[in-house]
């Protein structure tokens, strides 16, 4: 397999339009990297430069040892699955799974072989009859990926090929496809933009916005350590409440003041320049508690707040609660259905709590 580079690589259109602008980073040997973010932020036109399905406007792109900026999409030794399947709907399935192997002049006994393998690994072996009409989304999806499994390239590209799905056959498909990557043991880069599929499928992740990356990072370091707004917020469902205050000092303890509540800050080193001064604070729904069982949380601070809307999951409710100046989401375990229309002690906890410079909206 192979390792691949991707060296400030930028792409402008013949309009002037800057879609992708200095992107870099490694996809090491084996590795699973997810580049993300949301419609329009250049993934998967940088997944298509990739490909060789983009020209490159400016960078240098390598595979493995190869600098592969002017080498033709056939040569590259990659394999695409595309979002729409991209299927013959003429041939059969195990005709469309054969095709790269007939076009590279391989042996039928040879051609058998592979393909009834790789159907065997995606357990589609009672389709290989039928044509892509006669599928589910799901089927047509694993006849894709036993397309490009066929080909035993040195890298997988996948674009979005989760999102045509309905939920449950996406949440069974992630699996699968992580079951074959560890399988495989080859190298996958994989766009999309939704973050619950990077978050659980990922070794890497590339977060981009406007063209540009915001981090590269573990999915739980990036859950954890956002190095912004933007970051923090797009990871995550529910996204983390957004609180604008201001940081103040009394009797030497620091808190956060909302306005219409305080919430003491325990972490202050890298908060005292910015006492007096408005930030945002950003808190996770899953951080915050009805105040009569937050004996999970580390540093409890209660407050008021208005119920607005329950959602009961089940397992849990998701609570969208207001405050004179701010709207607040929560993740409540089941324990007592809160009254809608009726204020509710509830406690943040404030070891968790991330703050943002207002300005710049970088973590501080």
């Amino acid at each position: 397999m192979a390792k691949v580079i991707v060296k400030e690589i930028d792409k402008i259109y013949e309009n002037s339009f800057h879609a992708v602008k200095k992107v870099g980073f490694v996809a090491e040997d084996k590795e699973f990297v997810i580049l993300v973010g949301p419609s329009g932020c250049g993934k998967t036109t940088t997944l298509r430069m990739i490909a060789g399905l983009e020209t490159i406007t400016r960078g240098e792109i390598f595979i493995g040892a190869k600098k592969v900026n002017n080498v033709l999409p056939k040569d590259r030794d990659i394999a695409m699955v595309f979002q729409n399947y991209a299927l013959y709907p003429h041939m059969t399935v195990y005709d469309n799974m054969a095709f790269a192997l007939k076009l590279r002049k391989f042996p039928k006994t040879e051609i058998d072989k592979i393909v009834k393998e790789s159907a065997a690994l995606l357990e589609i072996e009672d389709l290989l009859d039928r044509k892509p009409k006669q599928l589910s989304g799901g089927q047509r999806q694993r006849v894709a990926l036993g397309r490009a499994i066929v080909r035993k390239p040195k890298v997988f590209l996948f674009d979005e090929p989760l999102s045509n799905l309905d939920a449950k056959l996406r949440v069974q498909m992630r699996a699968e496809i992580s079951k074959l990557h560890k399988k495989l043991d080859t190298t996958i880069i994989y766009v999309t933009h939704d973050q619950v599929e990077a978050m659980t499928m990922a070794d890497k992740m590339v977060v981009m916005k406007d063209g540009e990356i915001h981090q590269i990072d573990s999915p739980l370091d990036i859950y954890n350590n956002p190095v912004n707004l933007f970051v923090a917020g797009f990871i995550g469902s529910p996204s983390i409440n957004q609180i604008q205050g201001k940081i103040i000092e009394r009797s030497q303890k620091i808190f956060f003041d909302e306005g219409s509540f305080e919430v003491e800050i325990p972490k202050t080193d890298h908060l005292k320049k910015y006492i007096n001064s408005e930030v945002t604070m950003g808190i996770r729904p899953e951080d915050i508690y009805d105040a009569e069982y937050d004996q999970m949380a580390e540093y409890p601070q209660k407050l008021e707040a208005l119920c607005e809307v329950v959602e009961p999951m089940g397992n849990e409710f998701i609570v969208f609660l207001k405050t004179e100046n701010s709207k607040i989401t929560a993740r409540l375990d089941p324990k007592k259905f809160p009254k809608i229309d009726e204020k509710m002690k509830i406690s943040f906890d404030m070891k968790k709590a991330l703050f943002f410079d207002l300005e710049n909206e970088k973590r501080i």
